[in-house]
């Protein structure tokens, strides 16, 4: 990020999203996105956004975005699990998640995994 005015939009847009305000962190990210729509911080906060608000394809864009660059992004694989998982593409979301948990054995990963994995077998049980 190159100027102050949009590194304070940035830290504005991070708090908001802390807040639990999804929309209003993406209106103060619009200009960011304008200056810095590559960097990978921007398009982080944007994708969470995005997924906090319920924007699911677009967080899916934006995660499937980062994975293009650098599949290696376990977080970047967390979020689209979870965002597929929202969309109800739940054998998509398990990949993902599994993806991710091996990258990063986290308990968050694991649990999400877990959560996946029970909802399919639920489902071909009925």
């Amino acid at each position: 990020m190159n100027s102050d005015g949009t590194f304070e939009a940035f830290r504005r847009a991070e708090a908001l999203l802390a807040q639990r305000r999804p929309l209003d962190a993406l209106r103060e990210l619009g200009p960011v996105l304008d200056a810095e729509p590559d960097a990978k911080s921007v398009l982080l906060l944007a994708g969470r956004a995005y997924l906090g608000s319920a924007q699911l394809r677009r967080a899916e864009q934006t995660f499937r975005k980062l994975l293009d660059r650098d599949p290696s992004d376990h977080y970047a694989r967390f979020a689209l699990g979870r965002t597929l998982q929202r969309q109800g593409r739940l054998p998509e979301a398990q990949a993902q998640l599994r993806l991710a948990a091996t990258m990063r054995p986290s308990p968050e990963y694991q649990e999400a995994l877990n959560e996946i994995t029970v909802r399919i077998a639920v489902r071909r049980d009925r």
